[in-house]
């Protein structure tokens, strides 16, 4: 492969020096909802409410890593998205948060359908808040745990993002 054709995104074929790499302005549906990233990823909220969350997304071949699995950082991806959706279903709203650890174990490879995450809190101190996936693929097998911890930074302000459910 010659490099211009490394430099080729391949989802919508402009050269990646074209792309505009931000800084972004984004528009959300609501506080719970999905961000783009998610959504390139066809994920979808089951339900977010009490510190718990479950998210579902296909297995689409654009996921595939080189052996035809469901590639580990789509599944970590999901695993996370669930979370932060367990964490959004306890805070202010519109509270900016971020993930500072992360850990994962992979227990079975994924070869079809969907996959679906189920996420709980942990614990909350302070500005610190940590909790726990499961990602299970569609016949119930776990293929995936994860745990991460989350800080509330001093200055929660969200910047560049406008939320159709609220004025700010």
């Amino acid at each position: 492969m010659d490099q211009s054709d490394a430099d080729d995104d391949v989802i919508t074929g402009m050269k990646l020096q074209e792309a505009d790499t931000g800084p972004h302005q984004l528009h959300m549906e609501s506080w719970i909802s999905c961000a783009p990233f998610e959504r390139l990823l066809q994920m979808e909220i089951v339900a977010a409410a009490d510190g718990k969350a479950t998210v579902s997304m296909p297995f689409l071949v654009q996921y595939a890593q080189g052996a035809a699995l469901m590639h580990g950082g789509a599944l970590m991806s999901l695993a996370d998205t669930a979370l932060v959706m367990a964490i959004k279903s306890v805070l202010p709203p519109y509270t900016h948060f971020v993930t500072v650890h992360a850990e994962v174990d992979y227990s079975r490879p994924v070869t079809r359908g969907i996959v679906t995450a189920r996420a709980t809190l942990t614990r909350h101190e302070g500005r610190k808040i940590f909790g726990e996936s499961s990602v299970c693929d569609e016949s119930g097998e776990q293929v995936l745990t994860f745990s991460a911890t989350f800080v509330i930074p001093r200055d929660a302000q969200i910047d560049h993002v406008t939320f159709a459910d609220s004025e700010s």
